[in-house]
C-alpha cells in the first residue's frame, strides 16, 4: 500500500544512543522459563539480553548442576553476548552456580571476563552479596529442589560464611516454574525459624517476584530470591538499582 501524495509520514525520533541505554547480558539454563520475570526488576534504560547453555536430557538434580555449570559453554554463551557490548554478563542459575563451592562461583565469574565480559557475576555469587548488604549471617533455605541439590546449596552458604538455621524443599526435578505461589509461601513459612534472619528462596525457574514482599510482611523478616538477587547484583555492577516495590533488598541497600 502506498500514502497519497498529501500524506506525510510522522516525525520520527532517533532511536536511543549507547548513552541512554544499557545492557545486561543474561546467560541462562536451557530450561530457563522465566525471563519475564527477570525484567520486572529492571529500570528505565536497562536491557536484557538472553541467551542460553545447550539442552542435557536430564532431570533437575545434581547430575544437571554439573553439567550445566561448564565452563566452555558458558564462555561460548558470553561470546555470543559480547557483540552488542553488554556493561555486565551474569550467569543466571542458582544451582549451577552454586554446585562447586564459593570457588566455583568464583571460578564461573572469572570464566566469562576471559570470554570477554566487561563485568561477570553469577546468581549464587549475588546471593552472598545480598546477605551482606543485609547484613545477615543467619539465613533459613527454602528450595524447589531434590535433597541433594539443597543440600548442596546449605554447604556453599557455608562456605560464604552464612549460618543455616534450617532448610526445606519440595523436592522436584523438573516443571519448577510451574509451582505456584501458594505452595513456594507455604515453603518459605516451614523453612522459616525464629532464629532466621532472612529466608532465601532459591531456583531461578521458581517463580517469586509478587510473593516478597508480601511473606516479607507476614513474617516480619527479608525474603530474598534466586531471581532478585540475580538483577540486583547486575545492576549493582552497572551503579544502577533494580525496580521492586516494598522489598527489603532494595530498601536496605537504598537507604
Amino acid at each position: 500500500m502506498t500514502l497519497e501524495p498529501n500524506i506525510t509520514a510522522p516525525a520520527l525520533a532517533d532511536p536511543p544512543g549507547p548513552q541512554e541505554w544499557h545492557d545486561i547480558g543474561v546467560v541462562c539454563p536451557f530450561d530457563m522459563a522465566l525471563d519475564h520475570e527477570l525484567w520486572r526488576w529492571m529500570p528505565q534504560g536497562v536491557n536484557l539480553i538472553f541467551t542460553r547453555t545447550p539442552y542435557y536430557d536430564q532431570a533437575v538434580g545434581l547430575g544437571m548442576a554439573e553439567e550445566i555449570s561448564d565452563h566452555g559453554e558458558i564462555q561460548d554463551a558470553v561470546r555470543s553476548l559480547v557483540a552488542i557490548r553488554p556493561a555486565v554478563v551474569t550467569y543466571a542459575c542458582t544451582s549451577g552456580s552454586f554446585v562447586h563451592g564459593v570457588a566455583g562461583a568464583r571460578n564461573l565469574s572469572k570464566a566469562m571476563l576471559s570470554a570477554g565480559a566487561p563485568a561477570a557475576v553469577t546468581t549464587s555469587e549475588g546471593l552472598l552479596m545480598a546477605l551482606d548488604a543485609l547484613g545477615v549471617t543467619r539465613v533459613a533455605v527454602a528450595t524447589p529442589y531434590l535433597a541433594e541439590l539443597t543440600d548442596r546449596l546449605t554447604s556453599f552458604l557455608e562456605q560464604g560464611g552464612k549460618s543455616v538455621v534450617s532448610h526445606e524443599g519440595l523436592g522436584l526435578d523438573r516443571d519448577i516454574w510451574k509451582v505456584p505461589y501458594a505452595v513456594t509461601c507455604e515453603l518459605i513459612r516451614q523453612a522459616d525459624r525464629p532464629d532466621a534472619e532472612a529466608i532465601f528462596v532459591s531456583c531461578t525457574n521458581l517463580p517469586t517476584y509478587d510473593l516478597i514482599a508480601h511473606m516479607e510482611r507476614e513474617l516480619g523478616k527479608p525474603v530474598i530470591t534466586a531471581n532478585q538477587v540475580t538483577a540486583w547484583s547486575a545492576l549493582r555492577l552497572m551503579g544502577r538499582e533494580a525496580v521492586g516495590p516494598e522489598q527489603a533488598l532494595f530498601q536496605t541497600t537504598e537507604s
